[in-house]
């Protein structure tokens, strides 16, 4: 479908390409461009008509449409930025012709997701899933748990979610030490570089895994990284499901050494059947962790930031990959 931001438009203003409704609204308001809604399954010379020789900038909706392919944006011949609405991109990135900015939605979902991230970490800490299970059977079985207090937890990954994860966490009186590719200090203290995973991964009772899936991370979490966690762990996983070797963990758990809690699996959907689903000791969620109620707005005031930031001629935030314009002017 194809929308005009102002029917009074000369046609002389770059057009934002918007994937739906509520986001053609919210940006409603950005001077200097016209909108208009289509996404990436249609043809877009077919769905924008002449307006396809001037959309520059296309918000890339999620999750990817049925049937979407790199044709569709190489056929915007002045397509100059992709925005995506994950910090993710590896389900983006095949489609982003060369020369082409693409940024990531750092930001927009971490409110969402370290909520998750506490909730499933508390859960398991305190064995609501097992308390759940009573009540199902109408069984009264008062127990003493482990406590989120005085555990020691790593966070791998201190982007803006593994950032909220730490924050939110600080006020349980817990020991934090995070990870990250290289060892830096931030306005939150020091971080870790991944190399000394081997021995930090001994000394911590709760792991949380919040890193992107690139070639480096996609199996981090293996049967030696498991191995290495102390008995009774807790392993939250709130990134992607190919970041945990998904064999080795029903291993682990098949063995009650560790628990698990996790948004996200390898395969996904996890399938019916499959052992994951009734390995002991793991709590499992259908990657939700930014589907809440809080996504949204955060998610307009990300977009309206950047279209008024390319509108203005401004570096957009979260770039991952250049334009060949900003490339030539580095």
């Amino acid at each position: 479908m194809t929308q005009r931001s102002n029917d009074e438009t000369t046609g002389t203003l770059p057009v934002v390409a918007v994937p739906r409704a509520d986001i053609f609204d919210a940006l409603r308001d950005c001077e200097g461009v016209e909108l208009r809604q289509w996404t990436p399954d249609t043809d877009p010379a077919s769905a924008l008509g002449d307006d396809a020789d001037r959309v520059e900038m296309v918000i890339w909706p999620y999750p990817n449409p049925d049937g979407v392919s790199r044709r569709h944006l190489e056929a915007l011949p002045r397509l100059r930025a992709v925005q995506a609405m994950t910090a993710g991109v590896d389900a983006v990135e095949p489609y982003v012709p060369d020369g082409v900015a693409l940024a990531n939605g750092a930001g927009i979902h971490a409110t969402s997701t370290s909520e998750l991230a506490v909730a499933l970490t508390l859960a398991k800490r305190r064995q609501l899933d097992q308390f759940f299970l009573d009540q199902q059977r109408q069984s009264w079985r008062p127990r003493r748990q482990p406590s989120l207090a005085d555990s020691r937890v790593l966070i791998i990954g201190v982007g803006s979610i593994g950032t909220a994860i730490a924050r939110r966490l600080e006020p349980f009186e817990v020991g934090i030490t995070r990870v990250a590719r290289s060892a830096r200090t931030d306005g939150l203290g020091p971080i870790e570089a991944m190399t000394e995973l081997p021995r930090l991964l001994p000394e911590h009772d709760i792991v949380i895994v919040i890193v992107p899936l690139t070639d480096e991370t996609t199996g981090l979490v293996d049967a030696d990284f498991l191995a290495a966690m102390p008995d009774g762990a807790l392993l939250v996983n709130v990134s992607r499901g190919a970041v945990v070797d998904t064999d080795a963990l029903v291993a682990e758990l098949q063995s009650g050494r560790i628990e698990a809690a996790v948004d996200v699996t390898d395969p996904e959907p996890l399938p019916e059947g499959h052992a994951l689903w009734t390995a002991p000791g793991v709590i499992i969620t259908p990657h939700i962790a930014g589907s809440s109620a809080a996504g949204v707005p955060r998610l307009h005031d990300l977009l309206r930031s950047q279209v008024r930031a390319f509108v203005g001629g401004a570096e957009l935030a979260n770039l991952v990959a250049r334009s060949a314009e900003q490339s030539s002017n580095a």
